[in-house]
């Protein structure tokens, strides 16, 4: 056992372990839908389907159908990694220049104009058919049920839901569905979706093509282009995701599979290859030593994600260079472990709601899946027939024609979420992911090093204090020790207390040896890991 393991002693949960199936979401009546799934004869990505549109429906601050999603998939743990891009475009009216000629310098978070088509649906749909066993319909079963007959909101929900009043007081419809008492629902009140539900069912009968073809689609283009939009039923027509390359680095003999550009995934694998210079296992997990390594690699890394990562179909991202140890050691050389560096150019931080979900079958089958509106409720436009919340994905734009990442027709935005898989020995070793925005390569990061170099169980490595260097300033969960914050204001570090938790996150272990699961999921969401 290792040292890192749960002290019974102190509040907290057990890892949860099993042999047959696991499944951890952030919310407990999504991972039960997994659970079902799996022990009604589906497999690992039934499951992860019918979890997202459960929190589709349970969660509507952090995802919906009309956001996008991301997939790494490992069929029977065979160490092969699959990667599917889940992720919508730009309508193909929008350039830079339209929007410059309206007086705008950036895209508006919020509106119309944040709107990219949605591509999770699709995604949905594609990877079922590739990859499962059970279908659309019976994935959609449970979320049309919550939809339909109502769900009990849950305390993060309540939380992130109070948070986003004004937002939705800004659309006449989100205010119709979202604040039916002219406020924010509480934890323990009953919140039903009738149009919503409709909207599934008619997915759940027709597939992708009553989403981007049908009266769905007309509702969601004539929503947004009342409101000043460009999308066209043309734009929801073709949209598509694909399967795409993943891309990876070795860290400490374990392969780290992430999302290639326009994924954020990049960002991750450039701190591991930072942080895999220095001997993180001899220092204390909980100390500034630690932290301060953690923060220097991450700034490193943000500071080229914010000038390369764009769409690949649309601009060269240079991913060999970055990800070359020739490069990782010339940015470990502005690293001291004594001063926080100067003079690194600010970059863009946002904080965001997602879900990601995790799920290993019982003949490993793994999948580590992402799904999410950006935003809490994404761009705050709701449809009136459909009752979908849109994403708001095209507020990561930029609008400088010299960026990699300005807006052009048909492209897709840098986008923050981004599932991991780890690999050892050839052999799938976990599906992990941590949400929450800009903070996830700082999660990513963080989960793989507990595990990797402090041997710490899964549920052990999600629970461990968090830290986030926003651009400025380092935002510090309560739970870090004093003495760490002292030692990274010694060090140079401007520090506050954070707002929110960073992030939250799931993860399944592999053990090949004992032929067991152990699966663990992040207390600062609602969710659980349970397995059978």
């Amino acid at each position: 056992m290792s040292k890192f393991s749960r002290d019974l002693h102190f509040p907290g949960r057990s890892p949860i372990r099993a042999l047959g199936g696991m499944a951890a979401t952030s919310h407990p009546l999504s991972t039960l839908a997994a659970i079902e799934m799996l022990r009604d004869g589906g497999n690992a990505m039934d499951a992860a389907v019918a979890a997202a549109a459960v929190q589709a429906v349970v969660e509507p601050q952090s995802t919906g159908i009309g956001g996008d999603c991301f997939v790494l998939y490992s069929p029977k743990g065979n160490g092969e990694v699959l990667a599917f891009n889940g992720s919508g475009r730009a309508p193909m009216a929008a350039t830079s220049d339209w929007y410059l000629s309206k007086g705008m310098t950036k895209i508006p978070t919020y509106g119309p104009h944040a709107v990219t088509v949605p591509g999770a649906i699709d995604a949905w749909c594609r990877l079922l058919q590739d990859h499962g066993r059970k279908g659309i319909a019976a994935a959609l079963a449970a979320a049309i049920r919550y939809a339909e007959e109502g769900y009990v909101v849950h305390d993060r929900v309540a939380f992130d839901w109070a948070d986003s009043v004004e937002n939705l007081e800004s659309n006449e419809v989100a205010k119709e569905i979202f604040l039916p008492q002219g406020r924010a629902l509480q934890a323990g009140e009953v919140h039903r979706q009738p149009a919503l539900a409709a909207t599934l069912r008619a997915i759940a009968a027709q597939g992708r093509v009553a989403f981007y073809e049908g009266e769905i689609a007309e509702d969601i283009v004539k929503t947004l282009r009342d409101l000043g939009g460009l999308h066209t039923k043309e734009d929801f027509a073709a949209a598509a995701g694909e399967y795409v390359t993943p891309i990876k680095t070795n860290y400490r003999g374990v392969d780290i599979y992430q999302m290639p550009p326009n994924n954020q995934g990049l960002t991750a694998l450039i701190m591991l290859n930072i942080l895999s210079g220095f001997d993180l296992a001899s220092l204390d997990p909980y100390s500034a030593d630690r932290l301060h390594l953690e923060i220097e690699a991450g700034r490193l890394a943000y500071r080229d994600r914010d000038l390369y990562i764009a769409d690949p179909k649309k601009q060269n991202v240079p991913i060999e260079e970055l990800l070359s140890p020739e490069y990782a050691a010339r940015l470990r050389t502005a690293i001291r472990p004594d001063r926080a560096m100067r003079d690194l150019p600010p970059s863009l931080r946002e904080k965001s709601d997602t879900v990601y979900i995790s799920v290993v079958d019982k003949d490993r089958n793994a999948v580590s899946f992402i799904n999410s509106t950006y935003h809490s409720f994404g761009s705050s436009v709701v449809t009136r027939k459909s009752g979908i919340v849109l994403q708001n994905r095209g507020s990561g734009f930029r609008l400088d024609p010299k960026h990699p990442n300005c807006i052009e027709p048909g492209k897709r935005p840098l986008h923050t979420i981004m599932p991991g898989m780890a690999v050892r020995n050839g052999r799938t070793m976990m599906p992990y992911g941590v949400m929450g925005g800009d903070y996830q390569p700082f999660g990513h990061v963080r989960l793989v090093t507990n595990v990797v170099d402090f041997e710490m169980d899964v549920q052990a490595a999600l629970d461990q204090p968090r830290v986030f260097h926003d651009g400025t300033t380092v935002l510090v969960e309560r739970s870090v020790a004093a003495a760490s914050l002292r030692g990274l204001q010694e060090r140079g570090h401007r520090c506050e207390l954070a707002g929110d938790p960073h992030g939250g996150g799931q993860a399944v272990l592999i053990d090949w040896q004992r032929g067991s699961l152990t699966g663990g999921s992040d207390p600062r969401k609602d969710g659980c890991a349970l397995g059978y």
